[in-house]
């Protein structure tokens, strides 16, 4: 089975100039960023530095427009919004304020309305309008999602099936307290840990389905051929003892770890 290699290098003022994510396991990756209706993390521009397009979830515009000038407080907030104007906006338009959505259209942002698809979320709208866009050009991509954590328990919940639906691409789910991501079962996976920005609390919890055997490396307290499941066993406020965190497991787990504050 393959390795699959994590890092939130993408917390970091800079990117390795050698390997922008995988600490030379792997190729560099090319970052999207996806921005939904909820509280805009503190980092916001700086992920927005990283991803090289950026795509609003309808309401997710408000929070560009209305919050992303408070993180400048020197600056005009003008001058701002015309810095940190999104590609494209998608969604069932039902969020978004009128004001905001002219705005952008009055800088050349991209409206795209899919008000017609109420089967699918509109996290999962900007994610397949981004493999479509960069997946054949960028193949490996990460898609990192903002305000996909926090308000609604069943938001919540449609963001992380989110992350069963595209098994097979990287998706990190981020708020200003902590990251979620999907591990697959057809990997084994190695995670760099960057104690500057993020740990020590972390968790691995199976999702739709009991996980029989899973052992990992670099907690402290590893799992060795472990049962989880809901009802159960569910590996919740572990802890990072190391450098490198090593998973496998013969079902998909979400992968959790804390956000240092500054």
């Amino acid at each position: 089975m393959s390795l699959l290699s994590h890092s939130s290098t993408f917390l970091l003022p800079n990117l390795p100039t050698d390997n922008n994510n995988n600490n030379n396991d792997g190729p560099p990756l090319t970052y999207a960023l996806i921005i939904l209706n909820q509280r805009l993390p503190r980092f916001t521009p700086l992920l927005w530095k990283h991803a090289q397009v950026h795509i609003c979830a309808d309401g997710g515009a408000n929070r560009v427009f209305d919050e992303l000038p408070g993180l400048f407080p020197n600056e005009e907030p003008c001058d701002i919004r015309k810095r940190y104007k999104p590609h494209a906006i998608k969604g069932d338009m039902d969020s978004i304020r009128t004001e905001v959505l002219d705005y952008y259209k009055s800088l050349g942002t991209k409206i795209i309305d899919e008000s017609q698809d109420q089967d699918t979320t509109d996290l999962h709208k900007c994610v397949a309008c981004i493999r479509d866009l960069l997946s054949l050009e960028h193949p490996n991509l990460c898609i990192l999602v903002t305000g996909a954590l926090g308000g609604r328990f069943d938001h919540e919940m449609g963001n992380i099936n989110v992350l069963c639906r595209f098994p097979s691409m990287r998706i990190i789910l981020l708020s200003d307290d902590c990251l979620i991501q999907l591990l697959p079962s057809t990997h084994h996976h190695k995670i760099h840990i960057h104690s500057s920005v993020e740990g020590p609390h972390c968790g691995l919890i199976p999702i739709g389905m009991v996980a029989g055997s899973t052992t990992t490396t670099g907690l402290k307290w590893n799992l060795d051929n472990t049962e989880m499941r809901f009802g159960g066993l569910v590996s919740t406020s572990n802890i990072v003892k190391e450098n490198i965190v090593t998973v496998q497991s013969d079902s998909d787990l979400l992968w959790t770890i804390s956000i240092k504050k500054e």
